[in-house]
């Protein structure tokens, strides 16, 4: 089985190792061809692993997509020795340090941001009012990227100490103690169940909290917030960049609108990159559960630790009740536009996915919004969901965000910055305002490699203060969305 460089018509001869096979009906480009006879039943292999099993005969030449591969209840053998499959890399970093913000206590940052995060949706709309008052007001300020909201729609209508409410409060809480952060200031309404005292945990030293109830609405919850913002900036306005070195960044690794090229440039692009900051002392985030699982025997292979590998087990084990109880499988993923851009199973997805996270030992796996503080690799439990994944990785810490994608994205982040990278040049060219690198010629491990090289240090860059083109354009605040989970009461 192949997949198409381009689009081929009937009747088009496709080369194969040992010969030809002509193509019996038009395919798509980065769609599958067989390039021998399928039965019914046989898997299908793609990066050296099994992405399916054919619901049918499939005859040489023909497509090979969603109307004749699935994954069904088929659990064969999943491991292959391919030599299709990714090797180390091996390049030494080229960097050893960034120029970042240290804060008081220690901690690194790429950027520097003050926040107004409202507690509960009722107080967002002027949470937002404050940022963009006062972002005018001191837009241009040395040392100060920006004055922001952190929007969101809870806080309220859900149980108080539930599953999700706790998830809130983490979110949240890993927000305002972000190390991009330099300082915030929490919107409450004043009756809703997220309490600014259950969000801060009773660690909020130097955070002002305002009640828009107590202090008799918007007008004048506007003014206060205004008026201590001012008294803000002016401590802000003295932070300056420094050497720091690269063992101090934590990379959030996230994909979106995937391809099939996604797994075959941008991935194992993104994932030689990793490695380069793994090998540098740094820390990495692989998350989006559903999107490992069919490759998630692989994360398992690579755990350095007992409990790891327990670990993923038990989340692939939870994801797959979680989805059933609420009328869905985990192999509902992929979405529409994964397949009109040639992915046809899950399993294939994932194992395109995971590649993003290069080769180094999985050392930990935490929960949604958790702080990450092991070295080198660590799986967070986060949904596919793009905009929740990031989120709960800026919540565990990540100070410096990459996004490939292939059917081409939006998605921007703040206060953490996010760089985007393309699975084709032509989408590069088409969204070249929106996309950040191109890894499109990337085809072969050795480019792979010497593009991977690049994007760590265009990573680097934007570490130190470079702007990304989601910065640029001003995306970041309305893509925050904290993992929604249980009833909305």
């Amino acid at each position: 089985m192949g997949l198409l460089l381009g689009d081929v018509s009937r009747g088009t001869l496709i080369e194969v190792a040992d010969g030809t096979v002509s193509a019996v009906e038009d395919i798509t480009a980065g769609h599958k061809v067989a390039l021998r006879d399928i039965p019914k039943g046989a898997p299908v292999r793609k990066y050296g692993e099994i992405i399916g099993v054919a619901l049918a005969d499939i005859p040489a030449g023909r497509h090979v997509h969603v109307h004749n591969l699935g994954i069904g209840r088929w659990e064969g053998p999943r491991a292959s020795t391919s030599p299709t499959r990714i090797q180390p890399t091996g390049p030494a970093p080229t960097r050893d340090h960034f120029l970042g913000y240290r804060r008081v206590d220690g901690r690194a940052a790429s950027r520097n941001y003050i926040v107004v995060v409202p507690t509960v949706n009722c107080s967002a709309t002027v949470a937002r009012m404050i940022a963009r008052r006062a972002d005018d007001l001191h837009r241009g300020t040395p040392g100060l990227d920006g004055i922001i909201a952190l929007p969101h729609d809870l806080g309220c209508g859900m149980g108080e100490g539930t599953p999700g409410d706790d998830i809130l409060q983490r979110t949240l809480r890993g927000y305002v103690k972000h190390a991009n952060v330099a300082a915030a200031l929490v919107i409450s309404l004043g009756c809703e169940v997220n309490q600014p005292e259950n969000l801060l945990a009773g660690d909020d030293a130097g955070i002002e909290t305002l009640t828009i109830q107590e202090l008799g609405g918007t007008a004048a919850t506007v003014n206060a917030a205004l008026h201590h913002i001012s008294n803000l900036v002016a401590q802000v306005a003295e932070s300056r960049r420094v050497p720091i070195p690269l063992s101090e960044l934590t990379l959030g690794l996230q994909c979106g609108g995937s391809d099939a090229y996604s797994g075959l440039t941008a991935n194992p692009t993104l994932g030689v990159a990793a490695d380069l900051l793994v090998a540098a002392g740094g820390k990495v985030i692989l998350g989006e559960t559903p999107e490992i699982y069919g490759a998630h025997h692989l994360l398992r292979d690579r755990a350095s630790n007992p409990a790891a590998t327990a670990r993923i087990d038990e989340l692939i084990a939870w994801w797959q009740e979680y989805t059933g109880d609420n009328g869905a499988t985990l192999g509902s993923n992929p979405s529409r536009g994964n397949r009109a851009g040639g992915i046809t199973t899950i399993w294939e997805k994932s194992l395109g996915a995971v590649l993003k996270s290069g080769t180094s030992p999985l050392n930990a796996v935490v929960g949604y919004g958790e702080p990450v503080t092991a070295p080198g690799l660590t799986f967070m439990d986060t949904p596919g969901y793009d905009p929740v994944s990031a989120t709960g990785m800026v919540a565990g810490g990540a100070n410096l965000l990459a996004f490939t994608t292939g059917r081409g994205s939006l998605f921007g982040s703040r206060p953490v910055p996010c760089l985007k990278i393309s699975s084709t040049t032509g989408l590069y060219e088409r969204m070249r305002g929106d996309i950040d690198f191109d890894a499109g010629p990337a085809m072969s491990h050795s480019d792979q490699v010497a593009y991977g090289t690049a994007l760590f240090e265009d990573l680097v860059d934007m570490a130190s203060g470079a702007e990304s083109k989601s910065e640029a354009l001003g995306f970041g605040t309305e893509e925050i969305v904290p993992w929604r989970m249980g009833a909305v009461l």
